[in-house]
């Protein structure tokens, strides 16, 4: 399996953040006709140049949000109470109520295999990740793609296709 070479991606997203911040709001402020397809193109267009099976950089850095049934799904898989899964790997981050893993990288990653462990019953935050889809794309531009450029690969060449595709179409 191919390992990515991550620093490159982190190096090219802290080299342009800022560019690609200011284009990100600029074509909000616009309201381009059909973002959310342009969206989903520049996505699908990122997916061919970036897998992350030769990642993992989110599994080994970033947390995601549990619930309490994944808690429950999780530990039944490792014969655990959700107490004794809660009490092992988890905390609930009390600005928010999150329900948070309580160290990196992930329990479930291995670092060997770059894989999940529980990949078929992973958590929703983690099955999203990272966030492409979501139809509020508006409103997590400041709070998860800009911030996530420099963490996930995949997200810095979602945003520069998207980018593009915006100059492409004489929106920025």
């Amino acid at each position: 399996m191919k390992k990515l070479n991550y620093a490159y991606y982190v190096r090219r997203a802290h080299a342009k953040k800022k560019k690609l911040a200011a284009s990100l709001k600029k074509i909000l402020r616009k309201k381009p006709h059909g973002l959310l397809k342009e969206v989903k193109a520049a996505s699908d267009d990122a997916w061919k140049e970036i897998s992350c099976v030769e990642c993992g950089h989110c599994c080994r850095e970033m947390t995601p949000t549990w619930t309490k049934p994944e808690i429950k799904r999780i530990a039944e898989r490792f014969g655990m109470t959700y107490k004794q899964y809660y009490d092992k790997y988890l905390y609930t981050e009390e600005e928010t109520g999150d329900i948070m893993n309580a160290n990196t990288p992930c329990q479930h990653f291995d670092n060997r295999t770059r894989m999940c462990t529980v990949y078929e019953i992973r958590p929703k935050d983690c099955a999203e990740f990272p966030h492409f889809h979501r139809k509020d794309f508006k409103d997590q531009v400041d709070d998860v793609f800009i911030p996530n450029m420099p963490r996930c690969p995949a997200t810095l060449v979602m945003v520069e296709k998207l980018e593009q595709r915006m100059k492409d179409k004489g929106v920025i």
